[in-house]
């Protein structure tokens, strides 16, 4: 829906399928009623996801027909979509898989070419739209720096045919599209600052030799169309599982002309280490009800010293959980973002709270997206049905805007 501060809704990465049926079908079952407790009087816009496998099924003319007849007969519309998981989503292991392909592969390049294609036709006119895509590759697959530096070289050169793509796609239908990429933890890119650096020493030097050959660019107007089409995806769960400072990030970004495409509502796990073993006992059992199988969640733990350790996932920490010099952990599991209460454990809600007054001081995207996506995995004290659960989200975030 249009707020005074952008378009918001909620990601339907939410919903499970791999198929553009149970895509669709999941779409039909929950969304109209959605939007008639949250938006009943005015249009309301969704955060699409679509696998690889929907994206080609959706391609076909009549599907898309389809979609879009549907689209204006409920009043919906789409204006950015989530890249990132290329795959099934839901069932079995998933952990370092959400990254396959990563941006080296060509698959990745294609995939998301096709998305934006179809962005294109489905964004209405005078929009810009967004999707959010995966920070290049995942670190640990990497045995050293060599070996990293050359994945990232590998990632801008795909990115950047995606931005040729979409220099082209703004050309013949006058909309302007930007690929968002999103930082988390143990990416290639984790934080605000490896993204500006990235962008700025690998993006922009690379872009401004690769736009110039394939479309005659100057270097400065290779830079613009880069700065159009390559923004930041912020993801608060992610910034605020490092610590990081948002005024800093966002007025850096600013200063640098850098656009950040869409903020993801989300919120992390977090909670103050005791010195006392049995109180510290007590919280590590609670943070062992969302150890489970399908997702990462990696977990940042900060040290008595501003110092911070950063562990793949919560088996890991678990074996470091007597650690003397940890203060705070901070557990990359996405929990409902209109509580802050967890028990021993709290969310980073806090920092929502702080990113959504830095959008209505400085207005710094026009897209915003809730992204709770694990409610199957959550303990199930914590489980609620999911149209109920999506719709709190969405009003929670409408309050706090207001």
């Amino acid at each position: 829906m249009k707020t005074k501060y952008g378009h918001l809704s909620y990601c339907t990465n939410i919903h499970q399928g791999d198929d553009w049926i149970s895509h669709f079908e999941a779409l039909k079952e929950n969304f109209p009623l959605i939007k008639s407790n949250v938006s009943p009087h005015n249009a309301m816009g969704i955060g699409l996801r679509l696998s690889n496998r929907a994206s080609l099924e959706l391609s076909e003319t009549e599907k898309l027909a389809e979609f879009k007849d549907w689209l204006k007969q409920e009043q919906a519309y789409v204006f950015t979509m989530n890249g990132f998981p290329y795959g099934e989503f839901h069932h079995g292991i998933v952990k370092d898989k959400v990254h396959r392909p990563d941006w080296t592969a060509p698959e990745r390049y294609e995939y998301t070419k096709r998305i934006f294609s179809l962005l294109a036709t489905l964004l209405p006119d005078n929009m810009e739209g967004g999707i959010s895509t995966s920070p290049l590759s995942y670190r640990h697959w990497y045995k050293d720096e060599t070996a990293l530096k050359e994945a990232t070289i590998h990632s801008t050169e795909h990115i950047l045919k995606v931005v040729e793509h979409l220099v082209k796609l703004h050309k013949s239908t006058g909309k302007i599209l930007h690929l968002d990429i999103e930082p988390e933890p143990d990416g290639l890119l984790e934080t605000g600052r490896e993204f500006i650096d990235w962008y700025e020493n690998y993006l922009l030097p690379i872009g401004k030799d690769y736009l110039g050959k394939q479309l005659n660019y100057t270097p400065a107007e290779a830079e613009e169309v880069i700065k159009r089409h390559v923004q930041l995806c912020y993801d608060v769960c992610h910034f605020a599982l490092g610590y990081e400072n948002h005024s800093t990030v966002v007025q850096e970004l600013h200063k640098k002309g850098i656009q950040v495409g869409k903020i993801q509502i989300s919120a992390a796990l977090k909670a103050t280490i005791p010195a006392e073993e049995t109180l510290r006992n007590a919280v590590m059992d609670e943070f062992k009800m969302y150890n489970e199988s399908t997702y990462l969640h990696q977990v940042i733990a900060r040290k008595t010293d501003g110092e911070i350790i950063r562990y793949r996932d919560l088996p890991e920490a678990f074996a470091d959980a007597h650690h003397p010099q940890v203060e705070e952990w901070r557990a990359h599991f996405h929990v409902p973002i209109f509580a802050e209460d967890f028990g021993r454990l709290e969310s980073t809600q806090s920092d929502i709270v702080e990113v959504l007054k830095l959008q209505k001081s400085v207005n710094f995207t026009q897209h915003l997206e809730v992204e709770t996506y694990t409610w199957e995995v959550l303990p199930n004290p914590l489980k609620l049905p999911l149209r109920e659960s999506i719709e709190r989200e969405l009003l929670w975030v409408k309050k706090e805007l207001n």
